[in-house]
């Protein structure tokens, strides 16, 4: 049997329209409504899972799925720049932001780096047993990133080239650790 894993990035929340680095907060209210105006077009999952984030799980739940929160699903550990905007650190910190938007193992935030998120999503995705079947994930973007790449076997960096908006996609198909790609739906589209 073939492993169906869907990616599901969660609905809109400040964070996400400042740029800013994670925080952990809630949805905004047109977040939520939008997602639980497409809850129908999200099929049922007999495994769904959620990053532990409360926008995800909160995203999950407005889809209507009873996710289980995944700690190996977690967004990147951003360090001291959690809650902080990209602008913010970028002119605080302009050096350590350009090193780490050039070198996947860079870490000047004293987290998490690219690569190692990379590794971490992979390591779960290559656990998911082939007799698994249909998987629903709502994940943070990063996530959802990090997982493409290890589908494709691409170099870290080529996480920085891939956009994931809000409510959207990403279909990966697997047997015997060999992952396809369909990306980047809208829910509620064929």
């Amino acid at each position: 049997m073939t492993v169906r894993l869907t990616l599901i990035s969660p609905a809109t929340s400040e964070a996400l329209r400042e740029v800013r680095f994670d925080d952990d907060g809630p949805l905004d209210p047109a977040g939520v409504a939008r997602a639980e105006a497409l809850a129908h077009a999200v099929g049922p999952s007999p495994r769904a899972y959620a990053s532990p984030s409360r926008r995800c799980r909160r995203t999950a739940e407005a889809l209507g799925l009873p996710a289980e929160p995944v700690e190996a699903l977690a967004g990147c550990a951003m360090g001291r720049w959690r809650g902080r905007t990209l602008e913010a650190v970028a002119a605080a910190e302009e050096a350590a932001v350009a090193a780490w938007l050039s070198d996947p193992a860079a870490a000047p935030h004293g987290g998490e780096s690219l690569r190692d998120l990379r590794v971490r999503v992979g390591a779960w995705m290559d656990g998911l047993r082939d007799d698994t079947g249909r998987v629903t994930a709502v994940a943070e973007p990063d996530v959802i990133r990090a997982a493409t790449v290890h589908a494709l076997a691409a170099p870290d960096a080529m996480a920085w080239r891939l956009d994931v908006r809000p409510l959207t996609a990403v279909h990966l198909t697997g047997r015997a650790g060999r992952w396809n790609l369909r990306a980047g739906e809208p829910l509620g589209q064929p």
